[in-house]
């Protein structure tokens, strides 16, 4: 036998958001569940368990880190926040970043900052010809 635990405040706000926002048997202006025709007990949900069907198979995958908190067993899963946009998602192994964009653009970040450090550096221009420096005016 499962024993279900507590779902966190960020677990029932992201329930609550994914309900409003994708799932195609809420309706929005009556606030009710239209298979049932009454109000959805998703939005009220408190503890983890059973969950409405359609929600579970169709409408979770959406947030695969929810999905992953509230459908295993135990205390929720560690996530990591993007090394870029700082949504949490769950590594694999060393993953700094939730998606190939955000990992393009931290790539672009690094290589903007490693140039930057380069260049900052005295003899390290691109236009480096090597030429004899100008001597001062003080009699040298």
């Amino acid at each position: 036998m499962t024993v279900g635990r507590e779902l966190t405040r960020d677990e029932r706000k992201g329930i609550r958001r994914l309900v409003t926002g994708w799932c195609a048997n809420y309706d929005s202006g009556e606030d009710i569940c239209l298979p049932l025709d009454c109000s959805c007990y998703m939005l009220g949900k408190g503890w983890t368990g059973s969950f409405c069907r359609y929600f579970r198979e169709n409408v979770l995958p959406l947030d695969p880190v929810l999905e992953k908190a509230v459908c295993e067993e135990g205390p929720p899963p560690d996530t990591k926040p993007c090394a870029v946009c700082g949504k949490p998602f769950l590594p694999e192994g060393r993953q700094a970043y939730c998606s190939t964009a955000c990992k393009d653009e931290g790539n672009r970040r690094r290589s903007r900052e490693r140039m930057r450090k380069k260049r900052a550096k005295p003899g390290q221009g691109c236009y480096d010809l090597g030429l004899p420096k100008a001597r001062d005016s003080k009699g040298s």
